[in-house]
Order: structure tokens, then sequence, then C-alpha cells
């Protein structure tokens, strides 16, 4: 199954906008410019939460906008914005996420940091071994 949106002006629900939405079952791809194109993706199972909005003209206009925050580092909250069958668009990336992690067997997509902080690192250890009790 695949998805492909373009964003819309909330005013009228109209196309005109040159960004282009594409979820598919493994990723998400970002389209956008006219003269400068620029192309972003981002993999459906770093996608960790997804919000659904909907402002009151959005609403009139039949659109919707979604909110996924990812473990990915160029788009840590990639928002796909007025676009048309936002529900269903947002079901499909919630259980496509799912199963991707499960099909990588990915527990947590968080960025926890590779590098300790050196402000909190105290010497635990005395000569012998033994922890100190703080």
């Amino acid at each position: 199954m695949e998805f492909r949106e373009k964003k819309r002006w909330v005013f009228l629900g109209l196309p005109l906008s040159f960004t282009t939405y594409t979820i598919t079952e493994e990723i998400v791809t970002i389209e956008q410019g006219f003269l400068n194109r620029k192309e972003d993706d981002c993999y459906m199972y770093k996608i960790q939460d997804v919000t659904l909005t909907t402002s009151l003209f959005e609403r009139i206009m039949g659109l919707g906008t979604i909110i996924c925050n990812t473990g990915d580092v160029t788009h840590p909250r990639l928002e796909l914005t007025h676009i048309k069958n936002a529900r269903a668009i947002k079901d499909f990336i919630l259980q496509q996420s799912e199963d991707q992690r499960m099909k990588r067997r990915t527990l947590n997509t968080q960025n926890i940091g590779a590098m300790p902080d050196p402000d909190s690192i105290h010497d635990i250890h005395d000569d012998c071994g033994m922890p100190h009790m703080h």
C-alpha cells in the first residue's frame, strides 16, 4: 500500500504547493521545491509517535496535519502538513512503524547518546575496587 499526497493550502484545500509526501510500508519521503528540488526520507522503523492535528479550517476543508516524532537525525519532528486522508495515513504510519520495528527487531529508536557527560562521571571505586557510598 502507498499514499501519495500533496501539501495543500488550508484555504479551499487546493494543492498549490510544490511539496509531495509519499508514504510506503518502509519509508516516508518528502519532496520539496520547484526549481531547487529537495528529497528527504525517514524509515518507518524510526517513527516513535504519531499525532494528528486538525484546525477548524482544516476540518472544514477535510485536511489534517500529521506530526511524527522520530529517531531520525535530519527530521526528529516530521510534519505532513495540510493533507487529505490524514486519519487513514496516521493509522497506516502507526501500524507500519510498529511492523517495521518488529521486522527489524528494533526495540527502541531513541538516541540515548554514545558519549557520557564528563561532568556527571565520578570515580566510584576506591583503590581496592570497592564502590564508594555517597
